[in-house]
């Protein structure tokens, strides 16, 4: 027996041919019609599109990320806090005045809104120069 005298053992399978025969023709798997079906498409990424749509480093035309102060009145702080009390971040928390904003405790800037009949100690809060003024107005420290 010579190797061009080998038969199979299982008949070869023939393509299966589903309409106007072949499995490819016509529009070719392409589907049909538009600029991805042509010959020769020049598409861009579409990663570039995604780059495109992000903001720029310092907030072109978007929101900025610098976060922004939270204000509190005094009339706020007057109310909540009794005489000698200090003030601090941890306690405007512990009062239901501010909450946390991603797990850290926002920024705070009192503002001068509302009387102050109390001495309050205020420590580590920034706060505006009539609202310090009428703090210590009434005896009371910002340190």
């Amino acid at each position: 027996m010579q190797i061009h005298d080998l038969k199979r053992k299982n008949k070869q399978k023939t393509s299966r041919q589903i309409g106007r025969g072949g499995k490819r023709g016509t529009t070719s798997g392409r589907g049909t019609k538009g600029q991805k079906a042509r010959a020769g498409r020049k598409l861009r990424p579409e990663l570039r599109d995604i780059i495109k749509k992000l903001p720029k480093l310092r907030g072109y035309k978007m929101r900025s990320n610098v976060l922004k102060a939270l204000p509190l009145k005094l009339g706020l702080l007057n109310g909540k806090f009794t005489t000698g009390e200090e003030i601090t971040l941890e306690t405007l928390k512990a009062k239901g005045l501010i909450e946390t904003r991603k797990g850290k405790l926002p920024i705070v800037k009192i503002l001068a809104d509302g009387a102050v009949t109390k001495t309050l100690t205020i420590k580590g809060l920034s706060m505006s120069a009539t609202a310090k003024a009428k703090i210590e107005k009434m005896g009371g420290q910002v340190i």
